[in-house]
């Protein structure tokens, strides 16, 4: 797989040839999962992945100065490495430090996240796969943090206390406050209260992803650019870049479910439901058949039995389940 390159060892080879295939976007379902037997056959061919990712990163912001917009990475590679050496033991110390910060935080994303974002990691409250809490903020706000989501408190303005959703979901409930507002900020957005319960989700990666804002009790006011829209009880919206959309209806019920540790699904394409699922158990689910993908799927599962509903997903749709290292199923 790999091609000679000075300086590197066959291991630190093949992890720069899988990050270049990662990062083309030709990516398989097969890649990832080879990828991540790959990355489990020891701790040094973790560590090398974890390197030459972060130097990836440093060649993608200084490449352009040091080798010209048009040379490979392998050619940025080497421009860095005259000022960085990439030896063994600095492989080794780097993913090991990588992986110990990562164990902290009780979780590695697999691909497409392989990891916590750079700001999850330096959130201020953080859940790891599968986990839930509950905290208090600017001393009577309650907020329920589901399972991978990151929050930073920000500093307050004027009467504005102020705290962030880099990613997840999370249920926030204030009594009256007639002198303060609570302000959820989430990617290019704002949520604001001074009393009620509502609920704000960003689970994917990236800009373009949209991020939903549910009312339950009280009003809500949505700002996004210069929109702006008022939620009532059984109400939510959804923004990105495109702005604001249409207020929709929605089932309180259905819609809080997580925070009574059940994921309920009614007729969900089954790509979107393996998403959701990933989002509970370790490892990854990785649907193998496209046309799989998009049968619907109907049912209550809880989260802490997310193996249970695995199983569940093979009686339901006649599907092959194929077991690997690191939790991974092939679903097929």
């Amino acid at each position: 797989m790999s091609k000679a390159h000075p300086g590197l060892d066959p291991v630190e080879r093949e992890a720069v040839d899988w990050l270049q295939k990662l990062t083309s976007g030709e990516m398989t379902p097969k890649d990832v999962a080879a990828l991540e037997l790959w990355r489990a056959r020891s701790p040094l061919h973790e560590a090398a992945f974890l390197e030459t990712k972060r130097l990836w990163h440093t060649a993608g912001v200084a490449g352009d100065a040091l080798s010209g917009p048009g040379e490979s990475f392998l050619a940025r590679l080497d421009a860095l490495g005259r000022r960085r050496r990439m030896n063994r033991r600095a492989v080794l110390s780097a993913g090991v430090a990588a992986l110990a910060a990562a164990s902290v935080y009780g979780v590695l994303n697999p691909p497409f996240g392989f990891w916590p974002s750079l700001s999850e990691l330096n959130s201020d409250y953080r859940t790891g796969t599968g986990e839930q809490r509950h905290v208090t903020f600017a001393g009577d706000v309650a907020i329920g943090l589901n399972t991978q989501t990151s929050l930073a408190v920000r500093p307050a303005e004027g009467i504005e206390d102020r705290i962030e959703l880099i990613s997840g979901e999370a249920s926030f409930a204030t009594s009256m406050r007639p002198a303060r507002s609570l302000v959820v900020l989430a990617a290019h957005g704002r949520t604001i209260a001074e009393s009620g319960r509502f609920d704000v989700r960003y689970t994917a990666s990236g800009e373009r992803s949209p991020v939903s804002v549910t009312c339950f009790d009280g009003a809500v006011r949505i700002e996004r650019g210069a929109d702006v829209v008022a939620l009532r009880p059984g109400q939510r919206v959804r923004y990105d870049l495109a702005g604001l959309s249409e207020i929709a209806a929605v089932d309180p019920q259905l819609a809080s479910e997580w925070q009574r540790g059940i994921v309920e699904f009614r007729g969900t394409p089954l790509v979107e439901a393996v998403e959701e699922i990933n989002r509970y158990r370790p490892g990854r689910i990785i649907l193998m058949n496209a046309a799989l993908g998009q049968k619907q799927l109907s049912g209550r599962f809880r989260i802490d039995q997310m193996n249970e509903a695995l199983l569940g997903l093979g009686r339901a749709f006649g599907a092959k389940l194929q077991r690997l290292p690191g939790g991974i199923v092939l679903l097929s």
